[in-house]
């Protein structure tokens, strides 16, 4: 049965690349000077997530496709900042309308790789179109500024690009981190050498030809190379000619991405993993808080960096609020991806199940209760018995020290713990080395903000959860990184500021080191 289900998936796959010139037998899975091309290295084999099966084969593209795409993308760099701002903003939007018509092959196809239920996928692919269009409207407003020095010079401030940026993306969400990523880069004036997973490596490279397909961006401004992360993405964050790094990911990973730029001098972005607090008041709207709690956790199958993992109750909440919570835990439609009423799919790789599988089992070792799910769901179509999937998940009885309490499962389980005042709340919430999001939930709005500045996180939401939008920044502290992504301050990240003095003399002021600036006298007569 379960053949038979991933033909149809492997059938869907082949449509879908032939559609847009891939060869599925042997594909070219890197996107180079406006070209595909073929990688040079080991073979890779994606699985169905749907039934652990084969899908795919491709091989590595190597440290060859990375040289030929940083300079490709040098090259481009050169010609895209010899372009007013202006005529980069109109080229980029031009670039995003490329993608319209093309919204159910990309939906489709995030979908089959990453495992994804095609709705969510729908979303995503939208909000990729909705990022580029917002960063063309800054490509002619990153303006200077003027200082006041106490000299006879003028002295004033450009935003400059850094040149060719190295971008790696997760498998959890390719398309929509691939456009989070590309769209500032651009709008700043850089080009971009992008490496998503290895395990998700298609709609990167379809995004990446879609949007240069026009015409309107130089060929090889967007560089695609998939690979695995000690050859391919190794030698990426090597490159002489990476003037930064980006990368989103595990917090093991983005360390080593870190270090790696460190030993060339390059900075680097992280945008690295959580153990989100969701904290609950007994005065909360209970109904808003239960939906809340699940949208935090179980959407994407608690695939999300910013998934709220750790439910904060106070005490007099704990049985009516799990109980409800539980009940429509069990109520989410999990099924295949491809099937529009699935809310919930499976998990993405095989590695990935058996972890969160390892960390529910020590969970209960230490004393933590299954109150729901923990294995299968049990109405799953008997095709997809050997896929990834796990019903949404609910612990309780867990306790601060705890591995499942501390560690980020990145799967749909949740740890629900208590707490008696305000003061708990917050001790409970920042009792971890992560710092990426948080929520709190109250109709008492004075404590909700007391509560909301008291976090250490780089996001937080009062009365919601996982509301994000490109013109607001969004990053961590801690072992959830540094830096931020999307808004302006994405942008900025992208651009460094470049001081130029002009002297307004009538002769050039004769500074021995740091001098005042004076001019010097006129011995000309």
């Amino acid at each position: 049965m379960s053949n038979a289900l991933n033909q149809r998936a492997r059938d869907a796959l082949v449509l879908l690349l032939d559609a847009y010139g891939i060869d599925p037998s042997d594909p070219a899975t890197n996107w180079i000077a406006g070209n595909l091309v073929a990688g040079k290295g080991e073979t890779i084999t994606l699985l169905d997530p749907v039934t652990d099966l084969p899908l795919l084969t491709y091989r590595d593209a190597g440290a060859a496709c990375v040289s030929e795409a940083v300079s490709a993308a040098t090259t481009a760099q050169s010609e895209w900042m010899a372009l007013s701002a202006s005529e980069r903003g109109r080229r980029l939007q031009a670039a995003a309308r490329g993608l319209a018509g093309h919204e159910d092959e990309l939906s489709r196809l995030e979908s089959l790789i990453a495992g994804k239920p095609v709705s969510d996928c729908r979303g995503e692919v939208a909000k990729v179109r909705e990022m580029f269009e917002y960063y063309a409207g800054w490509c002619d407003k990153q303006h200077g500024e003027v200082i006041d020095v106490p000299t006879t010079h003028l002295n004033y401030v450009q935003r400059i690009p850094y040149g060719v940026v190295g971008q790696i993306t997760p498998w959890n969400a390719p398309i929509f981190t691939c456009g989070w990523q590309l769209a500032p880069a651009l709008a700043a004036g850089n080009a971009a050498v992008l490496k998503p997973s290895e395990l998700t490596p298609l709609t990167s490279v379809l995004l990446a030809m879609l949007l240069e397909h026009g015409g309107q961006l130089p060929a090889g401004l967007i560089g695609i190379v998939n690979g695995l992360g000690h050859t391919t993405g190794q030698a990426l964050t090597a490159h002489d000619d990476i003037a930064k790094l980006v990368f989103v990911g595990s917090p093991e990973t983005g360390q080593r991405i870190a270090e790696a730029g460190a030993r060339r001098l390059v900075p680097s972005v992280l945008e690295l993993g959580g153990k989100s607090a969701n904290i609950v008041f007994d005065d909360a709207a209970l109904d808003d808080a239960i939906g809340g709690a699940q949208a935090a956790i179980f959407a994407g199958a608690g695939q999300s960096c910013v998934a709220g993992s750790r439910l904060l109750l106070q005490e007099s909440l704990l049985p009516e609020f799990t109980t409800r919570l539980a009940r429509a835990a069990e109520a989410i439609p999990v099924g295949l991806p491809s099937d529009d009423a699935t809310r919930m799919g499976p998990l993405q790789n095989a590695a990935q199940y058996r972890r969160v599988h390892e960390l529910i089992d020590e969970a209960l070792a230490q004393g933590a209760t299954l109150l729901t799910g923990g294995k299968p769901p049990g109405d799953l179509p008997a095709e997809a018995a050997e896929g990834y999937f796990l019903a949404p998940t609910i612990l309780t009885d867990v306790t601060p020290e705890m591995t499942i309490a501390n560690e980020e499962v990145f799967g749909p389980v949740l740890v629900v713990m208590s707490f008696r005042d305000e003061q708990e709340a917050v001790a409970l919430a920042n009792a971890t080395r992560f710092g990426l999001a948080g929520a709190v939930w109250s109709r008492d709005t004075a404590r909700a903000l007391r509560i909301a500045h008291q976090l250490r996180a780089g996001t937080v939401w009062v009365n919601s959860y996982k509301t994000i939008n490109v013109m607001s920044p969004f990053g961590g502290l801690g072992e959830s990184g540094y830096g931020r992504s999307s808004g302006l301050d994405g942008l900025r990240e992208y651009t460094l500021p470049r001081s130029v003095w002009v002297e307004t003399a009538a002769h050039a002021t004769a500074a021995m080191g740091y001098g005042d600036g004076q001019a010097r006298p006129d011995n000309s007569r």
